[in-house]
């Protein structure tokens, strides 16, 4: 398995190390990464229907759980009209299929590899036995690919260097749910190539209900629609483009100069006068979004926020716009009522430019009944978390330094790339910390296992859109933010990292030992 390359910085970044708060704020603008363009024609906005990814079913259940058999796969799909496009999915297909689970109630997934290269899933918002985390190392090998004899050398080689848990053709993956009802979502983990793999399609939600959430009078049914977001480059021919040596020409990160909508360029969706529920995730590379909604009479149109990474707030709360960085999920309402039938109503990406500030657009085709609504209190279980000052501090800082024997720049966590023999920081089971992320750029950080609320943001208090239960938080440049974490559910060994991708692949990730 290939060690991570180190960082090759593109013609004048390497000045980024140097220059004032302001200045690198202003640099950095309001997306990292570098646009990689496309090589064919691009399709005009609006001209497709959204597609809605479909619901898995499991093969047999047992004992409280319930089993899928779920192949990765090369599948050929139409993303660019009239072109194929051949991605790597989960059955197949992009995004993958949507896991629909109950709190509390087992489900696996029996993953079988039939790609080329080796690859890990990680069920990103889960609370999740470290044996099925998705750490980077622990690799499911192709199932036609090794020998035994080159499985058995593969597998101690891997737990000699890293500690991997090693597996050939077939892995099980079993995730017992221990938490609230959430929008969670699944992609590759493989250590190095995280950013191509999902970029080539290894991504897709994973919902999780549960009965406080049941009751609730929420839009349901064909109304509670999941929108993976992400950008897109192609070649000529409708394959993805990806750059082949990004660590060395594209440090920072790739962006596409396609937007898809659960893998559709642009896609438009046909709705009633009525709610709807939108599972907002951000499953791009590199991208962020400002996201805002459009009217044509130039009317702003409103979110209503009912969730986060972690599951519903505590009560709804109206946003104008709000960021969404890499990893981040927003669950909202829309209500399309004070809307006449043929209007069009656009999302918007105010942090884009040209095209890219476009991202889907809904058009009212007809009145219907509504008996949902959304209530004034939401959650009546949610807990706010207050800090403490016996309560353990703990400082994580994100930044691009001087690193390995070389001296070559590296993207980093307190100061050092990452190693598999390395542990930050080591939790007890069942407690709450202080934990502060501080950045020279726009880093998104994502822990493992632990959900986390945020209580300050630069030194003041945290942003509209940070509420809620989070495992991802937006940390721009020069700022610090601080989250209260709680650690429940298992021991083991865990990561926190950039959830740039780029960032990821080039080392910036750390171990903490639950204990």
């Amino acid at each position: 398995m290939s060690r991570r390359g180190f960082l090759g910085l593109a013609a004048g970044a390497g000045a980024a190390v140097t220059v004032g708060a302001a200045g690198w704020s202003c640099l950095a603008g309001a997306s990292t990464g570098r646009v990689l363009a496309g090589r064919g024609p691009l399709p005009k906005p609006f001209g497709v229907t959204l597609p809605v990814p479909p619901v898995a079913r499991p093969v047999r259940s047992e004992r409280g759980a319930d089993i899928y058999d779920v192949e990765q796969r090369e599948g050929r799909v139409e993303i660019l009209p009239g072109r194929k496009t051949t991605v790597w999915g989960y059955e197949g297909i992009f995004p993958g299929p949507t896991f629909a689970a109950r709190s509390g109630r087992t489900t696996v997934l029996q993953v079988r590899n039939n790609l080329t290269v080796p690859t890990v899933t990680h069920l990103h918002g889960g609370v999740t036995p470290p044996e099925s985390d998705g750490y980077p190392t622990d690799l499911l090998l192709p199932a036609d690919r090794c020998s035994p004899g080159q499985a058995h050398k593969a597998h101690n080689d891997m737990t000699a260097r890293h500690g991997g848990r090693l597996a050939v053709g077939y892995r099980r993956y079993e995730y017992p749910l221990p938490q609230r009802a959430a929008t969670l979502w699944y992609h590759d983990h493989r250590m190095d190539f995280s950013a191509p793999q999902v970029w080539r399609g290894l991504a897709g939600f994973f919902l999780i209900a549960d009965e406080e959430e049941d009751r609730l009078p929420l839009p349901g049914g064909n109304r509670d629609i999941p929108l993976m977001l992400c950008d897109r480059s192609f070649e000529e021919d409708g394959s993805f483009r990806y750059p082949a040596h990004s660590h060395h020409a594209f440090p920072d990160g790739v962006l596409g100069d396609v937007q898809l909508v659960n893998g559709a360029p642009w896609p438009v969706l046909e709705v009633s006068a009525t709610r709807y529920r939108f599972r907002l995730l951000n499953a791009s590379n590199a991208r962020r979004y400002r996201l805002r909604l459009d009217t044509e009479g130039g009317r702003p149109g409103r979110f209503v926020q009912i969730g986060s990474d972690g599951g519903l707030l505590a009560a709804p709360r109206p946003l104008a716009t709000f960021d969404m960085a890499p990893g981040e999920r927003f669950d909202v309402v829309l209500d399309f009522a004070d809307h006449p039938v043929g209007s069009r109503i656009t999302l918007r990406n105010t942090a884009g430019e040209g095209d890219m500030r476009n991202v889907m657009r809904f058009h009212v085709v007809r009145r219907g009944r509504d008996d949902s609504r959304i209530p004034a209190r939401l959650s009546p279980s949610f807990e706010q978390l207050t800090p403490s000052s016996a309560m353990p501090v703990r400082v994580f800082d994100f930044r691009r330094t001087n690193a390995g024997h070389d001296e070559q720049q590296m993207w980093t966590i307190n100061g050092q790339p990452f190693s598999t023999d390395t542990v930050l920081a080591s939790p007890r089971l069942g407690s709450m910390e202080r934990w502060r992320f501080s950045s020279d750029f726009h880093h998104p950080v994502h822990v493992h296992l632990a959900q986390f609320q945020v209580v300050a943001r630069g030194g003041r208090p945290p942003a509209a859109w940070d509420a809620g239960w989070k495992d991802t938080v937006d940390v721009r440049p020069y700022e610090v933010v601080e989250v209260l974490a709680r650690f429940a559910g298992y021991k083991g060994r865990y990561m926190l990292h950039c959830h740039n991708l780029e960032h990821e692949d080039m080392a910036m990730m750390a171990n903490f030992q639950v204990t």
